[in-house]
């Protein structure tokens, strides 16, 4: 039948959404139901409309998760997250000061300098979640006024990186967009003498700002007032000048002791090429920015809380409106820093295999552990708005993650470190295992004959004359035992349920496969890499996993929860 536009369009998000819900496989029922509840006269051509409905979920959740996310985003964002209401959520975050419904802007403004971590999933999310609050509006800025670190390849992970996160900003921009208006106001501030133009050294510089004292470019600033037109036009070199605010050289808080709004870098920008050599700091960008962008509400990390008495100076120099600035711990775990500083070495150096790696707190590291974007917003959300820097356990965002993979996740056999057990005076058998203990995911079938594998951690505790149950199978008695040749025998009792002997999870020979899992630990002890921060657990797997799609959810029981890999090896998420 035919489907107008509008109706094409409803069917198409709400199945995008659905399927994004469901970790990438749309549920016809739900679908149906919220059509239903969207376009309440469609009942009326139910029958036409169902082969529709079927036809575009089948479409849907033939493509990758990452697929879905990115059409819905292109698409449909407003399916992502409304921003016209606040979802219930068990994490209120406390109220903004001055803010008025329909008016909160707030900004997420990441250097592309890196791939991004939990940290940034923090304020981003943070970010969202007010402009959600308040029915205002996030913009994405990339912060890029320094092109010694920034890679077009880093844009895009971040964006990426919130795509998979859910959050979909409603501007994004660059700060070098703006660079001749940054210019603009640079040359302001120096023309109401609240800058001036240092040709010091480094060295100089530094000595002079631990005393507190002025050097004399700036007690000179008058007489070198045409300086600023050489450094704007590019008479000088890197490291022959800079741009410094006329701040207060005895002040207690160092940041305001004529800090650098501008310096000079030859290098390539990722986006300006060489057009640009004069580029301006974080201390002077973000503020000029904010301003301009409209933001009410300027949430920043802990790190900066000395630099607001500069950020809201150069503001008032520059008679520009001034944004409530809002500080807020930063977010890492304990042994997994956040630090562009201690990571980047651990990649260059092959410590690690790369921004993915599932040791390493980075967004993509996370989701290729198994870790869903849900969880994270919940957990952040859980944190709320504190200036304490304790590090929180990452047992609480494994707790949130393991509330949302559990019924998702189908319970499989695998054991670790093989022995062999041969089984006497038993008959072949074909048992029928339900994929999840208390949600509907169908049931398995596998065949035993006389040979079980067990893990050696279960066969260790095992002794003469004992009696065990094979966890689902049937109670048998143990004979023989012999660790270092990886082998025992037993004998058939009984299948009978009996609650005082020990159940242990088996692999049936006939039904096995050669599997891998990688099980993250520590990544650092103190301050130093942990090189034994990546465990490799070597065993049988039955069969059955080879069927799974990779980036599937799966409990090996008594080990945790893990996500497939690929037919060969899965990740530990956590327990």
């Amino acid at each position: 039948m035919h489907i107008d536009v509008d109706t094409q369009k409803l069917l198409e998000a709400t199945t995008l959404r659905n399927a994004i819900d469901y970790n990438g496989s749309a549920r016809l029922d739900t679908v149906i139901s919220k059509i239903l509840g969207s376009k309440p006269e469609i009942k009326n051509n139910l029958k036409e409309v169902i082969p529709k409905i079927k036809e575009i979920v089948e479409q849907i959740n033939s493509l990758s998760i990452e697929r879905q996310r990115e059409l819905l985003l292109q698409n449909y964002p407003n399916y992502l997250e409304t921003k016209k209401a606040v979802e219930k959520n068990e994490f209120q975050l406390p109220p903004l000061l001055n803010a008025k419904d329909g008016q909160v802007v707030t900004r997420f403004p990441p250097e592309p300098n890196g791939y991004p971590h939990i940290g940034h999933a923090k304020a981003a999310i943070i970010d969202e979640e007010y402009a959600k609050m308040y029915s205002g509006k996030l913009i994405l800025r990339f912060d890029d006024t320094n092109p010694l670190n920034e890679k077009i390849e880093y844009y895009d992970a971040i964006k990426q990186g919130l795509l998979w996160l859910n959050i979909a900003p409603d501007i994004i921009k660059n700060t070098s967009d703006d660079i001749n208006l940054l210019h603009y106001y640079g040359r302001e501030l120096i023309n109401k003498g609240n800058a001036y133009i240092c040709l010091c050294d480094q060295n100089t510089i530094h000595h002079l700002r631990s005393k507190g004292v002025p050097c004399l470019c700036r007690v000179q600033s008058d007489k070198i007032l045409e300086n600023s037109d050489k450094i704007f036009n590019g008479f000088y070199h890197q490291n022959e000048a800079i741009i410094r605010f006329k701040g207060k050289m005895d002040s207690h808080n160092t940041a305001m002791r004529d800090p650098t709004l501008f310096r000079i870098i030859e290098n390539t920008h990722p986006l300006l090429g060489d057009k640009i050599i004069l580029w301006p700091t974080y201390d002077f960008a973000a503020p000029i920015e904010d301003s301009l962008d409209g933001v009410t509400h300027a949430l920043r990390t802990k790190e900066y809380e000395l630099r607001n008495e500069l950020y809201k100076q150069i503001l008032k120099s520059l008679d520009m409106r001034i944004p409530e600035v809002i500080e807020f711990s930063r977010l890492e775990f304990e042994g997994l820093p956040v630090s562009k500083r201690k990571l980047k070495p651990l990649i260059e150096d092959k410590m690690v295999e790369g921004w993915s790696d599932p040791r390493l707190p980075t967004l993509m590291g996370l989701k290729r552990r198994g870790f869903t974007p849900e969880a994270i917003r919940r957990f952040v959300l859980s944190l709320g708005i504190t200036l304490s820097e304790t590090k929180p356990s990452i047992e609480v965002l494994e707790a949130f993650n393991r509330k949302i993979i559990d019924s998702k996740s189908k319970r499989l056999l695998f054991v670790n470190d093989p022995v062999k057990i041969n089984i006497k005076n038993v008959e072949h058998k074909e048992v029928e295992f339900q994929n999840h203990p208390s949600i509907e995911m169908g049931t398995r079938k596998i065949y035993v004959k006389n040979v079980v594998f067990i893990s050696r951690q279960d066969a260790e505790k095992l002794k003469n004359g004992m009696e065990i149950r094979l966890m689902e199978l049937y109670n048998i008695k143990v004979l023989q035992i012999d660790i270092d040749k990886k082998e025992g025998i037993v004998e058939y009792t009984d299948n009978i349920l009996k609650e005082n002997i020990p159940k242990i999870q088996w692999v049936s020979e006939e039904d096995l496969v050669k599997y891998t899992i990688l099980k993250p630990n520590k990544l650092f002890i103190g301050d130093s890499f942990n090189h034994n921060s990546l465990q490799v657990i070597e065993g049988f797997a039955e069969s059955f996993v080879t069927t799974l799609s990779n980036s599937s959810m799966v409990q090996f029981m008594r080990l945790g929860f893990c996500r497939i890999e690929d037919n060969k090896s899965a990740i530990f998420t956590h327990k």
